[in-house]
């Protein structure tokens, strides 16, 4: 079985136990780690596959050795999603005044991320194929979905609370409802507009509705 097979479980065959923390008295390399990272972005806006991508392919094309960066990622898997993370947008930090701002904040984010998945090539591709690799495309939703999800609960309980939101209400239904018109703009509509004040749009309309009567 090649590496790159191995890999896609997350671990790759001769990874030793532990191999992705670095070793005591081992400082780790900021160039190298970026070496790395720009080496597996290269290869994926040049087209690679990630079942094509394998840690000695990227090791050598990063200038580095094999052990470098299993010191650093326990596998292809975890070495995938740190690049994702290099280029996708954090999730962003909520003030936790207003109910409405926080949910403009969250709506924006995705009309952000949307506006860099349009404009970056490498984007396109890394969501594309993570949604063609089970493993990967769980280990990202568990990940980075369930806690922009969780954001955006907590967000819609602590309205309820302070009365911005009536109670009653099915709350993970309500956010599916804020979030569903951005994500079906940017994600499933490539034409669509992504225009500023669309976010604010979305949540003042929504909310109108979800308000105490």
């Amino acid at each position: 079985m090649t590496e790159a097979g191995t890999a896609g479980s997350g671990t790759a065959a001769g990874a030793a136990p532990g191999t992705d923390a670095v070793p005591r008295g081992r400082p780790r390399s900021a160039a190298a780690d970026s070496a790395i990272t720009e080496t597996v972005l290269r290869l994926l806006e040049e087209g690679v596959t990630i079942g094509e991508l394998s840690i000695e392919g990227i090791a050598r094309d990063a200038g580095v050795g094999k052990a470098t960066v299993y010191r650093r990622w326990s596998g292809k898997n975890a070495l995938l999603m740190d690049v994702l993370n290099s280029i996708d947008e954090p999730t962003p930090e909520l003030a936790g005044e207003s109910v409405r701002d926080d949910l403009v904040t969250i709506i924006d984010a995705i009309r952000r991320r949307g506006l860099a998945k349009r404009s970056s090539a490498v984007m396109r591709n890394i969501i594309l194929q993570f949604q063609q690799v089970p493993e990967l495309w769980k280990q990202y939703h568990d990940t980075v979905v369930v806690s922009r999800r969780d954001a955006m609960l907590g967000v819609l309980v602590r309205g309820v609370r302070t009365g911005e939101i009536r109670p009653g209400l099915d709350l993970e239904l309500l956010g599916d409802i804020f979030a569903g018109p951005m994500l079906s703009r940017a994600m499933m509509r490539p034409g669509a507009s992504l225009e500023d004040g669309l976010s604010e749009s979305i949540v003042d309309t929504v909310l109108e509705g979800a308000r105490p009567r």
